[in-house]
């Protein structure tokens, strides 16, 4: 572990480094990320302005959906987007040999190789957002430390279905337009689950597991959730990642690398 946390430090202090070479970059990304997150407030202001509300979810209420949403965003454009659109390129131009030929896990290497600060604003809208929303429902940290687990589980099961779709580009090498389908998705989560019919319930909880994406992080800050959704976000997200795994150490028995 001591190995992989040193190769980690050497990863991150190299890529922030080359992209702090771009400040004025944080000043675009900032603005973009602002002006998605109006974006979004306007869109969820028009259902709740003439007094409708999604069933049992108030105002502040569906903030915090927003808020896990947006931080949600953060990651992904932060650890997930940098690294994981990188395999296609791996592929296509036969440096993935590369990477398979070091001394690390390179599942590991894949994903942990780039980060980016530029989707630190969405992290930071989305904290701030969580947070302003939390005092107005008046919640305390005991309510955030609620919400922390299945928010972790989130992540690794976003994680863990992006890692799935990038390897199949070992198949069909060009899949940039399935990871922005996943993406598309996973917009649906800005709003809480019951914003949706029966019908988009049931795929965007058993399907396309977006439910535990954000609404269920959202319903255990506020108290809301049960144990066994707190249970099934965890057993998600461990099973995503073995399938990640397994899914990987699969796909690469057909990959014939740039010299075959």
């Amino acid at each position: 572990m001591k190995r992989y946390f040193r190769v980690l430090k050497l990863f991150w202090a190299t890529t922030i480094a080359a992209e702090m070479e771009y400040r004025s970059n944080f000043a675009i990304s900032a603005l973009s990320s602002l002006g998605n997150l109006a974006g979004s407030l306007f869109g969820l202001s028009l259902f709740y302005r003439t007094g409708y509300t999604f069933q049992d979810w108030s105002w502040h209420e569906a903030l915090v959906v927003l808020g896990v949403f947006t931080l949600l965003q953060g990651f992904s454009a932060t650890c997930l987007v940098p690294n994981l659109n990188r395999i296609v390129r791996h592929v296509q131009e036969g440096t993935l040999d590369f990477i398979l030929l070091k001394p690390i896990s390179s599942q590991f290497w894949l994903s942990t190789y780039s980060v980016s600060p530029w989707g630190l604003p969405d992290v930071l809208f989305g904290l701030g957002l969580i947070g302003y929303a939390g005092f107005q429902l008046g919640l305390g940290w005991q309510n955030y430390a609620l919400g922390l687990w299945p928010l972790l589980c989130g992540f690794l099961s976003l994680y863990s279905l992006w890692f799935v779709l990038g390897a199949t580009s070992i198949w069909f090498v060009k899949i940039y337009n399935v990871t922005e389908v996943l993406r598309g998705l996973v917009e649906a989560g800005r709003y809480p689950v019951v914003a949706y019919p029966t019908a988009y319930r049931f795929f965007f909880t058993f399907v396309i597991p977006v439910t535990f994406l954000t609404t269920v992080p959202a319903q255990a800050m506020l108290n809301r959730a049960t144990w066994n959704w707190s249970l099934g976000a965890g057993i998600l997200a461990i099973a995503l990642f073995i399938l990640s795994n397994r899914f990987w150490q699969f796909a690469l028995r057909f990959y014939t690398s740039a010299s075959s």
